[in-house]
């Protein structure tokens, strides 16, 4: 009941702060301050505040909140302790860190045609530019006088 009546007297400063806002003939900051100072009374009539306030003071409630925030501090430790696991190395996962893996070569990933597997290439050839690459560049830039 409270609250209510809290309400209530914010949304008549409200109304009165708007009055003497539109005496000053600044009738769209009045009309805006109007319309703030009705929504207390709007939540009022509509059953909010009381819902609101009926939460707030129910331990229960507390409760829940306090439940919500501790699952959400479980899941921020579990995914850092899974960030720090990855950091390590690949060795420690989400079985508990076991022996480390062996590297696999490129080429066991290919698929296997028959016979043993290609051998990696040993070196890689850089592509060749050709010598006018830039040409067309160039000569736009002359065109231009650049």
């Amino acid at each position: 009941m409270i609250a209510e009546t809290i309400c209530s007297a914010v949304s008549a400063a409200g109304l009165g702060l708007a009055a003497v806002t539109a005496y000053r003939r600044r009738f769209l900051a009045a009309t805006r301050i109007a319309a703030y100072a009705l929504v207390p009374v709007g939540l009022v009539l509509t059953g909010v505040v009381a819902w609101v306030s009926g939460m707030v003071f129910k331990p229960s409630v507390w409760a829940g909140f306090g439940l919500l925030g501790l699952a959400w501090l479980l899941f921020m430790i579990t995914r850092t302790v899974e960030r720090r696991r990855a950091a390590k190395g690949p060795g420690a996962g989400a079985t508990g860190g076991g022996p480390p893996r062996e590297a696999v070569a490129p080429t066991a990933s290919a698929p296997s045609l028959g016979g043993a597997a290609r051998p990696a290439p040993t070196t890689r050839q850089a592509p060749t530019a050709p010598a006018d690459d830039f040409s067309d560049i160039e000569a736009i830039l002359k065109k231009h006088g650049i």
